[in-house]
């Protein structure tokens, strides 16, 4: 008897947690909601964030308020989203970066697996290696032979320790054997001033940053990271193209929500997002920075992405000895 009541006790139990559940959904959101951009103003994590929360707040009819937190190469903003309140009205812009930090300084103040909730990846984006138009390399071979001829004597600089112009350095070094000097600043805006007041010599910098500088003729591309030329620069050739073949390197960029946010408001999140990046408005907005809507995806393979970019990084930083400069 106790077993027949308990049994039709969880099959009762079911239908009306189903329906809480959908309840909650329905009703939310009901207040303001913050999407934290671990970096500064103009960056493209902070682009896509302000595409997204525009277009969020027509759809939820309630404001949507991007605030940057910049720092530590993303790591204060992360934290800022890892601690908040799991209700679904605070979540973040997490990219590559965040998935190399753990290996890169031994411990951070969150923990990027378990602390963190992935709802979905919104975009790629691909860098471009700029140069000053005073560096005499015409292409990615040539720089590369031009830091063996002068080992030590020539930089590259990023926009952090960590951040995804110094991987995409480290691995082109790593490729090319080239030794070059690597000039961590506190952002992507202080690096590209400091490459076109010539005080480094190289940068991977985002498609974003260097298409515009590039048609200017204020830097000089030498090849873009992705596998086949991009539109915005029909004239670079690929890595491979310019000679350093098995070169594939992309950036990533997702939304993420604190740990124990309620599994139907991810979902609502996930599905409202994906939406979003269907739209040819927010397809062609991105296009213009040349970053790419990524295609729809779970929070689950957007998780799995997340675990096996914080395995590729552990075992890169181990490999070749990364230390933050």
């Amino acid at each position: 008897m106790i077993n027949r009541r308990m049994i039709l006790g969880a099959l009762g139990a079911a239908p009306l947690a189903a329906a809480t559940l959908y309840a909650r959904a329905q009703g939310y959101p009901s207040k303001p909601i913050r999407i934290v951009v671990p970096l500064p103003p103009g960056s493209p994590p902070d682009v896509l964030a302000r595409v997204v929360a525009e277009r969020l707040q027509d759809a939820w009819k309630q404001p949507v308020i991007v605030e940057n937190r910049p720092g530590a190469t993303g790591m204060i903003g992360m934290e800022a989203v890892a601690k908040s309140a799991p209700d679904g009205y605070t979540v973040g812009v997490m990219f590559l970066t965040h998935t190399v930090l753990p290996a890169l300084f031994g411990k951070v103040s969150y923990d990027t697996n378990k602390d963190l909730v992935p709802i979905a990846n919104l975009a790629w984006i691909y860098n471009v290696l700029v140069v000053p138009t005073s560096v005499p390399a015409r292409s990615a071979k040539e720089l590369a032979d031009l830091a063996h001829a002068q080992p030590g004597q020539l930089t590259y600089g990023s926009g952090g320790n960590g951040s995804p112009a110094h991987l995409v350095g480290e691995s082109f070094k790593q490729a090319t054997k080239a030794d070059m000097l690597h000039v961590p600043y506190k952002g992507p805006a202080e690096a590209v001033q400091a490459l076109l007041g010539g005080q480094i010599s190289a940068m991977f910098a985002t498609t974003s940053v260097a298409v515009p500088l590039v048609n200017a003729g204020k830097l000089r591309a030498l090849a873009v990271t992705s596998p086949t030329r991009l539109a915005a620069l029909p004239s670079v050739p690929t890595m491979a193209e310019s000679g350093v073949p098995g070169f594939d390197l992309r950036e990533w960029e997702g939304m993420v929500a604190p740990a124990g946010t309620p599994r139907d408001i991810v979902s609502k999140w996930n599905e409202e997002l994906a939406r979003i990046m269907r739209l040819p408005a927010v397809r062609e907005r991105l296009s213009d920075l040349a970053m790419e809507a990524a295609p729809p995806n779970s929070s689950e393979q957007f998780a799995s992405l997340v675990h096996d970019e914080l395995q590729r990084w552990t075992r890169f930083v181990k490999a070749t000895g990364l230390k933050a400069d």
